[in-house]
């Protein structure tokens, strides 16, 4: 009897399954065809919109020509005595975004300035030091042909344009005005950084990308920026929501982002004038935010002999509910100052 060696050959289905190495980066690779296609789509579609969107709204205000650019202002009201307002960083529209406070200060002569960055101002400036700011404002006015001495109304950081320029020019200022303002204390908390003085503007081209890729456009659609309060038209809305996409990062405003260190630093031990009357109006909501809030525009006001600090429910941006009461409480401060001020 002979025994047969039978030589077994093992079958696929004995073998321990292999792992498809390739499927995840497969998956991978789709999915960032995938993210590529649709910012290819959102960043084509929003250029095409933007350029409807510029082609078919009628733009606001007057250009003023001046030795840096071109600087866009409003200007309301043919009598009466002078306000000039100045909005807070990276509002995309000031012209807009005050519309609320002007319709109530109807005895005044208004003139709503946008620098560099802002609305249908020029995108590109030279370095936005407080210097320059404060140079680029006193030679709109006075291309204007502004009479002195006149009020400044300042929102948010633009309590650093009101601050050095009623040091600067102090003939020609008869009151300062603070919208829940920016008071200058050293570095900046925000950005924690401190730009070079003497560094020439940057290339900012990529602050910009979030708008050209579509996503501030989309971001403004479900509300991001939209103006609080019933003071706004819908067609003022529309237009700040176009302006926010096309305005977002910009050069100008973002050199002036990077220098709030730098600017408040410069600011910190200055004071405005004891004999000029400073009126602060304080939000509720960021009193609560910072405590010290309160206290901190005390401090800066306190060599001021005629000044007043009135705290007002509402957010950051007062102007946009609570214009009514501010126009009350702004010509009784001033009648109540004695100020004189250029027609």
């Amino acid at each position: 009897m002979s025994l047969r060696l039978v030589r077994r050959t093992s079958s696929a289905s004995d073998q321990p399954p292999r792992r498809r190495r390739g499927r995840p980066l497969r998956l991978a690779g789709v999915a960032a065809l995938s993210l590529a296609g649709l910012l290819l789509a959102s960043t084509s579609t929003n250029l095409l919109v933007e350029q409807v969107e510029k082609t078919n709204t009628v733009a606001y205000g007057r250009k003023v020509h001046i030795n840096e650019g071109t600087i866009n202002v409003t200007r309301t009201g043919d009598a009466g005595p002078t306000i000039v307002l100045l909005s807070g960083l990276g509002t995309p529209a000031p012209g807009l975004d005050f519309a609320p406070l002007i319709r109530e200060l109807g005895g005044y002569q208004v003139i709503a300035v946008e620098g560099f960055g802002y609305g249908y101002s020029d995108m590109t400036a030279r370095p936005r030091t407080i210097e320059n700011i404060t140079e680029e404002l006193h030679e709109v006015l006075s291309t204007l042909g502004v009479r002195a001495p006149y009020t400044l109304i300042g929102h948010s950081i633009a309590g650093y344009s009101t601050l050095y320029y009623a040091n600067k020019y102090p003939r020609e200022v008869s009151a300062v005005i603070g919208i829940d303002p920016t008071v200058p204390a050293g570095k900046s908390s925000s950005t924690g950084t401190t730009a070079p003085a003497e560094r020439a503007a940057a290339d900012y081209s990529w602050a910009h990308i979030p708008s050209t890729l579509g996503v501030v456009r989309w971001a403004t659609a479900l509300g991001y920026g939209e103006p609080g309060g019933d003071s706004f038209t819908p067609a003022e809305r529309e237009h700040i929501r176009q302006m926010t996409s096309w305005n977002f990062g910009n050069q100008a405003v973002t050199d002036e982002t990077l220098r709030m260190g730098e600017n408040a630093t410069k600011l910190r031990d200055v004071r405005y004038p004891g004999n000029l009357p400073v009126l602060d109006f304080l939000s509720r909501d960021t009193m609560q935010q910072q405590p010290d809030w309160y206290a901190a525009h005390e401090r800066q006001l306190a060599n001021v002999t005629h000044h007043e600090l009135v705290v007002l429910e509402g957010d950051h941006y007062l102007h946009w509910t609570q214009s009514k009461a501010m126009a009350k409480t702004i010509t009784e401060f001033l009648g109540r100052s004695g100020v004189k001020q250029g027609l």
